[in-house]
This record gives structure tokens, sequence and C-alpha cells, in this order.
């Protein structure tokens, strides 16, 4: 969180992070050249250039898996969060790599004419009716341009001009660009291979992604469809949605009722806080974030806030929906109706849950 739109600042965490980043990127470079130098030699040995354009593009594609893995596995497990934390990061960095292989394949195939490499590498093949000869550079340039818009907008400055809903459906926009990408493969380098292994590893990639979004999204459903059975009974505001034991110290969860608005719940301090799930940076899911200084923390970009009042610590002014909660024989009872943004209510004591 800023006050103010200034230039990214690197905590202690943010350096990890960018390090790891860095360093695996150099690491698998550095494996595939040499690995490509052992493996291929003689006749069949490769050229630097196109060796180093393979590489980029393989760490790129494998990247963007990891980038669109981290969501569902951050869902399934809790120990994927602090990567899910900086994830814009890899995202950047992702489009860095894809850059530097379109860079290099551009200059090689299309820099030594008397055409414009860009407009040699638009002119040069228009045989879109074609499967077998498809263009696909095409798609791999459609699909980088993407993520270069993404990238662009990475930064707070962005959200907060766009709109947190129309910055996320661009940022969605992930999920064409990988499409873009599996077919730039499929059509280019795919169809010049003999072997059956590349397109093995390309088939595992898209399963396991296909997948991981798959396990997540019935998990949640299953989670709100067990929400759509919780319903205030006549005459009463109180729905029981939990025990006071499925919540660990510091730590958060999500419960919904008849099928409404997620609500967060929070154990702190000897008591039970709850607020909207939705959080006022990205709606990123407040339940599956923790307290710390005290205060509701974001797993997705760190926001903070009060859990008795839902409101940013200062000088932040951001305020989320608050709920009146009660603890009952172990039980934690809700009022599922949201209160105003920013509106205090008293933590409801476990000490009290006897009744």
């Amino acid at each position: 969180m800023s006050v103010g739109y200034v230039a990214i600042q690197w905590n202690r965490h943010k350096r990890v992070y960018d390090a790891c980043i860095a360093g695996g990127v150099v690491l698998y470079l550095s494996v595939f050249m040499l690995a490509g130098k052992a493996f291929y030699r003689g006749a069949h040995a490769i050229s630097d250039p196109i060796l180093a354009m393979r590489a980029l593009a393989t760490c790129a594609f494998l990247m963007l898996h990891v980038v669109l893995c981290l969501g569902p596995l951050a869902r399934l497990d809790r120990r994927f969060l602090p990567w899910l934390y900086n994830r814009r990061h890899l995202g950047v960095a992702t489009f860095l790599v894809g850059f530097a292989h379109a860079f290099l394949a551009i200059g090689f195939y299309h820099g030594f004419g008397v055409i414009p490499p860009l407009v040699s590498l638009l002119s040069s093949n228009t045989n879109y009716t074609s499967l077998a000869s498809f263009p696909f550079e095409i798609l791999g340039a459609l699909a980088l341009g993407i993520l270069f818009l993404m990238a662009a907008t990475s930064h707070d400055f962005w959200l907060r001009n766009l709109g947190a809903r129309a910055w996320k459906r661009l940022h969605m926009l992930v999920y064409v660009a990988y499409g873009l990408l599996v077919m730039h493969v499929a059509l280019g380098i795919l169809q010049a291979q003999r072997s059956w292994w590349p397109a093995a590893l390309v088939g595992i990639g898209v399963a396991t992604v296909v997948g991981l979004h798959l396990v997540a999204g019935m998990r949640e459903r299953r989670h709100d469809e067990a929400g759509t059975r919780r319903v205030t009974p006549d005459g009463e505001n109180w729905v029981a949605v939990a025990c006071v034991d499925d919540l660990a110290e510091a730590r958060g969860c999500t419960v919904t009722v008849g099928g409404g608005e997620r609500i967060a719940l929070f154990r702190h301090d000897g008591g039970i806080s709850a607020t909207t799930n939705v959080c006022a940076h990205q709606g990123g899911p407040l339940g599956e974030g923790k307290i710390i200084d005290g205060c509701v923390t974001c797993p997705w970009h760190g926001w903070q806030y009060r859990p008795r009042d839902g409101q940013s610590p200062p000088p932040f002014t951001e305020r989320i929906e608050t709920y009146r909660v009660r603890v009952l024989d172990g039980r934690i009872e809700v009022d599922p109706r949201p209160l105003p943004p920013g509106t205090p209510v008293e933590p409801a004591r476990i000490a009290d849950r006897a009744g």
C-alpha cells in the first residue's frame, strides 16, 4: 500500500522473491544451453542464436504456466501464498523473457533484408487458410502484445485510474495470451518436430493448468453450495456458520449464508471478527489471509484493515464492510446483513462461548 504513487519499494520479501525469479531464469537458460550443446553435436549441432531463442521461448512458456498455476495452488494449499503475494513480479519477468525471445527471433529471421523486420514478420507469410503452413509467429506476437499490456499496467497507478473491474478484465486476458501461445507452439515448433516428447510436455502443461483450475473451482463451488443451505431462521438475524475450533489464531476463513457474498471470519486476541471477503484493492480473498500487526492482511498484495472496524490503519483511508458476530456454546454466529464500510463492531469474545 502507498499513500501516493511512488516508485516500487523493494522490501526484503520482494528482494528474495525477485532474486529467486532472476536466479531461476539464469539457471534454466544456462542448463538449456549446456544441454543443447551436449546433445546436439556434429551434423545435428544447433547454432547459438537458435539455441538461445529456444531457451528463452521455453523459459517464458514455463514461467507463464507457473503464473497461471499459482492462483489455484494457493487456494488448495496455503503454503503457496508467499509465491502468490508478488505474482505480478513474476508476470512482468515472464513478459521480459518472452520479449527477449521475440527480439532475437525477429532480428535473426527478419533483420537482414531491405524490408523492416516487423513488416517482414507480418507480410512474409499470409497463408491463413492452411493449418500446416499457418503463420504461427503472428499468434506469438499477439500473445506478447497482451503480456506487454499487463506488464505495463501492473502498477497500482493503473489499477486506481482504470478501476478495479476494468483492470481485472484486462489482466484476465492472460488466459487469451496462454491460448495463443499454445497454438503458437502447436502450429510452429511441434509441426517441425519428429520426436514425441515436446508435444507430450506441452500436453502435460495444458492439462496441469486446466486440471488445477477445475479442481480449485469445484472446491470453491462445494464451499458456496454449503453456504446456500445456511439460511436465516424466521424472525431471527443470526446464522451459525462455523465452530470456534475451526479457526486458528491470527488466521481467517470464509463462509457464505444463503448463497450471498462470502464473509471472512478472523480469530484474534481472544475474539472473533467478521468482514467482507472482498479486498478494496483488487477484490482479493481476505478470508484466505491472516492477521499481521493486528490487521487483516490480504494474501494477494498485503493491503490491511483493522478487524474491529474494517478501516485501513492511518494514514490510509480504505474501508470495507463489517458484520456483527457472536459466539454461543462454541458456535460462531453472524448477522448476514453487512454494515456500512468502516463500521466499528466489537469482536465476539471466545471466553463467552458457554453462552
